[in-house]
Parts: structure tokens; sequence; C-alpha cells
């Protein structure tokens, strides 16, 4: 099974009520929270994306989740936390597991649920747990709508430092790009390091083989600013992993919103600004991963 741990503030908006707890403090924001409590807050930047992973569970008898399982993760106060948890049950949401952690960083609560992901709009919560060996985004502030089309979910992720390890950016970092591919050539049958998100990508790939295949509604996408002939490590390391994914797009250094949108990504992982700004260009729901060394092969054209 899928677990996602999710903040508060990534499912839902709540930046009105965290203006008041900043400039009034925490006994306010809990009279804030307590004074609407039944009015439902507005779905956050990830509330589409929990909605589709919901959607892709099976009805049974027991009510079980059987794909997939979302964690409520949040630092208010469970004084605070009914609105929010009410506004669980306004959306039709199945989620049953929730920590209010009171300030306290709630990365832990995530391992301790055995997460695969977990999705926060503190940048500080998300660094703490990738620290800590848990893959994890800081999801970026954007208008978000309810999505109505829930059949198929498309989730896309970067390469380097993402899905695999650091360590063809720092080859790059000190040898440039001719260095970087000489590397890859010589390296192509030594599969990539371990990235912070080749669990979740297990996972994933997990659910889609419980699919038969004219039902799959999951689609998985590598999205890499690598390009020819930088191509065969990355293709033969999912082999060792034994892990396929439906669609590789070698972008060449060229800006990914295009290729996003063009893919129908639900939600996009990088660990470059770049290319979470090119995403948030097209629209795509994106999170931002910490990680490595900022995606710098992805600053540079990698055609051959």
């Amino acid at each position: 099974m899928l677990t996602i741990a999710v903040s508060s503030r990534a499912l839902f908006h709540i930046e009105d009520g965290n203006k008041v707890f900043l400039e009034k403090g925490q006994e306010a924001f809990d009279e804030y929270m307590r004074s609407k409590e039944n009015i439902p807050l507005r779905p956050g930047v990830a509330f589409g994306l929990v909605k589709k992973l919901l959607a892709l569970n099976t009805s049974n008898q027991s009510g079980e989740r059987d794909r997939v399982e979302i964690v409520l993760l949040s630092r208010n106060s469970p004084d605070a936390g009914l609105r929010v948890m009410n506004s669980v049950a306004h959306y039709g949401l199945s989620i049953e597991k929730a920590a209010f952690s009171q300030g306290a960083n709630r990365f832990r609560y995530a391992k301790a649920h055995g997460a695969h992901l977990f999705l926060s709009a503190n940048a500080g919560d998300v660094q703490l747990a990738l620290e800590n060996g848990l893959a994890a985004a800081t999801m970026l502030p954007k208008e978000t709508e309810e999505s109505e089309d829930n059949k198929v979910i498309h989730i896309a992720l970067d390469g380097d430092a993402v899905l695999f390890s650091s360590e063809a950016d720092d080859v790059f970092r000190k040898q440039g790009l001719q260095g970087f591919r000489d590397s890859e050539l010589a390296n192509v049958d030594k599969p990539l390091g371990d990235g912070p998100f080749r669990p979740l990508l297990e996972a994933l790939h997990f659910i889609q083989k419980s699919f038969k295949s004219k039902e799959a509604r999951l689609r998985i996408a590598l999205v890499t600013a690598r390009g020819m002939p930088a191509h065969g490590r990355v293709i033969k390391t999912l082999r060792s992993w034994d892990v396929a994914v439906d669609e590789i797009i070698f972008a060449g250094g060229s800006p990914k919103g295009p290729l996003l949108r063009a893919f129908g990504a639900d939600i996009f992982f990088d660990d470059t600004q770049r290319n979470i700004n090119s995403a948030q260009d097209y629209e795509i729901t994106s999170g931002h991963v910490p990680s490595g060394s900022g995606g710098i092969v992805a600053e540079h054209t990698l055609t051959a």
C-alpha cells in the first residue's frame, strides 16, 4: 500500500488563519478556527492529488483502503484541528489517520506511519524529513480548483537528486558538461545510486501492477533534463530496480513546463527551482525536493 502523509496547509487553504497566527499568536488562531469550525476550508494545493489518489482504492465491505492511504499531519493544536477534520468530512475524503502536533515537527509521525512521501507547505519540515531518509517535497502555493476528473492520475518525477542520487550532478559540477557525458558513457552499465524518491516509485509501480492493463488509472513519467547520449544509464538503472515507468522524457535542457503539460501531469517533483518555475508557468502542481546539488545539470543543455 502507498502511504502519503500530507500537512493540513497543503491539503487545505489556511492562509487567512495563518495570518492571524503570525500577527496575534496561537490563542487567537485557535479562537479563529473555533469560530469557523463548521465552515469548510477551501481546497489547497495538494487537494486534487489526494482526491485522485484516494480514488485509486476499490470498494470493499470493510471499508479498508487497498492501494492508497493518506495520513493527515498538522502543526495545529487539537482544538483548532477540529475545523480541519470537519473539512475532511465535508469533502468526503477517506482519511482516518491524523496527528495534531501543536507546533512541533510532523515528519516523525510520517515516518512512524511508514509513509512513502511527506507533502508539506513548510520547507523546514521537508528538509528535516529528507535528512531522515523520508521522501518529501514542499508544496508551492497555488490557487487550486477541485478536480472533477478522477479517472487517471499522472505523476511526473525528476531523475538526478530525486529518483536517483546526486552523483551525476556532482560530476557535472566538478568536471563540466563534457566530463559529465564522458562519465555517464563510461558508467552506462553501473546503476545510479538511490535518490530519496526511489521507495515512492516502487510503491507506485506496485499499485500499477494491481490494475488490469485495460483499467490502469495511474501513469508515471520520468522527466529529466538529460539528453542523449546520457540516456542509457537512466534506463539501465530502472531495469536494475525491476521498476518500469510509462514514459521517459529526455528534455535535453529544454524547459520542462510544456513537456509536463503535454504529459498531463497532476503533480511534478523536482529539485531545481528553474524547473519548478517552468511547471508553475503551465499551471502544473509542483513539489520542490531540496536535495542534491540543486539540479546543476538541469541548468544546461545536454543534447549531443
